[in-house]
């Protein structure tokens, strides 16, 4: 059974960070597509930063591209985002989501419709 679980999120000033994990279960983080979306209050989903878990690489949307960093742990099955001059704008629940056994265009990796498996959300709030 697939499980993603996030953490990490929580308050913080403007101009400040925080490092989201998205700790997973049932599936090898070997060959996969994964991404980065959130949520903000009457808004879509959208996604921030989507990672082929092959070959590590990564691709953000422009709205975050030199402000947040993903990256992976294989051997602990975990992803993380890197989130460092965080802007009011970035107050959303933030979502990890997975689809095993794939590689995913990079005109895809940011898609909602890409992915099957999400996980339950954690919480950014950045005040000004």
């Amino acid at each position: 059974q697939v499980q993603l679980v996030e953490s990490g999120g929580g308050s913080v000033q403007a101009g400040g960070s925080l490092r989201l994990v998205c700790a997973t279960s049932g599936y090898s983080n070997s060959n996969n597509c994964m991404a980065w979306f959130r949520q903000a209050p009457g808004k879509e989903r959208e996604g921030v930063a989507g990672i082929n878990t092959g070959d590590g690489r990564t691709y953000y949307a422009d709205s975050v591209k030199g402000r947040f960093t993903g990256s992976q742990d294989n051997a602990k099955n975990t992803l993380y985002l890197d989130m460092n001059n965080l802007k009011p704008e970035d107050t959303a629940m933030y979502y990890c989501a997975a689809q095993p056994s794939s590689w995913c265009s990079y005109s895809s990796l940011l898609r909602v419709s890409t992915y099957t498996y999400w996980g339950q959300g954690t919480r950014v709030t950045v005040s000004s």
